[in-house]
């Protein structure tokens, strides 16, 4: 016995956006997607490569550790 009515919807030009400005169409089961990469932004892609604050991220924890220190002391 088939079960009917099982299977979403589907959406052959579903549109998609990434945070870039970048749209285009692809085959989905939702209607409207956002993306934070896409190939026209992708380092990969692009061949450019994107500089992460890592250096930034490493002196928020040296600071959170020195002031957790600090409370120790206390």
């Amino acid at each position: 016995m088939a079960k009917k009515n099982i299977h979403p919807q589907y959406y052959p030009k579903a549109k998609v956006r990434c945070s870039c400005g970048n749209t285009f169409e692809v085959g989905s089961t939702v209607e409207n997607i956002e993306v934070e990469v896409c190939s026209a932004c992708h380092s990969f892609y692009t061949g450019k490569e994107k500089m992460v604050d890592a250096m930034g991220q490493i002196q928020k924890f040296k600071k959170r550790m020195a002031k957790k220190e600090q409370m120790k002391k206390k």
